[in-house]
């Protein structure tokens, strides 16, 4: 299920980009490390609602932290330190919270749990068992959006509990991912066609608020899916600024590979040149029999190390609730051991 449509009747998959640019509808999973998987299908319809079993999840107090709340904030004092060098300006630090996979668990089960319990505009469940995907997301943000020649990003930087909640460092994380969203995109769109239509607006998601801007642009005639992407993924919002230096801060910090987590989920109808991916934040995957969700934010010079951790808890709270069973032991996501 992905832009609101149920797709069956696989025909083929590939990890060649330029077939988004052939026929078909396809939906497609980038991960933040691997190949990209394009699944082509045949019968493509509204989506209904899920009628088969319902979820049921693993224990609340079964998931575990690759990065306890110690490692995650010596994490952020570790990137300050990097910004105050000169080495970058902001990373985006996560953590991966991981419990076992109930048996006979159903991952569009999943999906319509946290379509009643934590609706997102990006949702997404791919589930594709031969190329090992598994995939239920509830995603805010939008990655890439494609109408013909017409492409934008909209980067979510800034989480707060409420709507007056924000801090200084919430625009100026969110103003840096703008410009680099513009670079990205200005090295695929036509000169002087890359603008900002929106900057910080406000939305409202299930259990918190979010600053989201959008930047748009003209893709040039000799570039398609396979050049859009090659400019423009990770993701900045969940990487940082500059992006290559901050993706060499990630690797020395992050203890586990973010696996589809931070990469994009979404669909492709290439033939009428259209399609949305999502960053696939808010998302659960299943990997080696264990469900994953990870949970992060972006750090900059004037992050408070125990603020971020808390703002990991915050984004996780919602989701962990609605797809956990029994009561959260004390602290929420973050008090079991790594």
């Amino acid at each position: 299920m992905v832009g609101g449509r149920l797709a069956t009747g696989l025909r083929d998959v590939t990890a060649d980009l330029t077939a988004l640019d052939s026929s078909g509808f396809w939906a497609v999973v980038l991960p933040f490390e691997g190949a990209p998987v394009c699944a082509r299908f045949d019968d493509v319809r509204p989506a209904t609602p899920w009628r088969g079993r319902p979820w049921r999840g693993p224990a609340r107090d079964a998931w575990t932290t690759s990065l306890d709340a110690a490692a995650f904030t010596a994490g952020v004092q570790e990137i300050r330190r990097v910004i105050a060098a000169g080495g970058v300006y902001q990373v985006n630090l996560t953590r991966r919270l991981s419990a076992p996979l109930p048996p006979e668990a159903s991952i569009p089960a999943l999906g319509a749990a946290l379509a009643q319990g934590n609706p997102a505009p990006f949702s997404a469940v791919v589930q594709l068992p031969d190329q090992g995907v598994r995939v239920a997301s509830a995603s805010p943000e939008l990655f890439l959006a494609r109408r013909g020649p017409v492409v934008w990003s909209s980067p979510i930087k800034g989480t707060a509990a409420t709507a007056d909640g924000f801090l200084a460092k919430d625009a100026a994380e969110n103003v840096m991912i703008v410009d680099l969203v513009r670079n990205d995109l200005g090295r695929v769109c036509a000169s002087g066609s890359v603008e900002v239509p929106a900057l910080l607006g406000l939305e409202p998601h299930p259990g918190l608020f979010h600053l989201v801007s959008t930047v748009r642009g003209r893709l040039r005639p000799d570039a398609g899916w396979p050049e859009l992407v090659a400019a423009t993924f990770p993701p900045g919002s969940v990487t940082g600024a500059p992006k290559l230096a901050a993706l060499e801060v990630i690797e020395r910090l992050e203890p586990v590979p973010r696996g589809v987590y931070c990469g994009a989920v979404g669909w492709v109808d290439a033939d009428r040149a259209e399609g949305e991916l999502n960053v696939a934040i808010r998302t659960f995957w299943v990997e080696d029999g264990r469900l994953h969700l990870g949970t992060g934010g972006g750090i900059t010079w004037d992050s408070d190390p125990a603020g971020e951790w808390a703002e990991t808890e915050l984004k996780a709270a919602n989701l962990l609730a609605v797809v956990s069973e029994g009561p959260a032991r004390t602290g929420q996501a973050g008090t079991a051991a790594p």
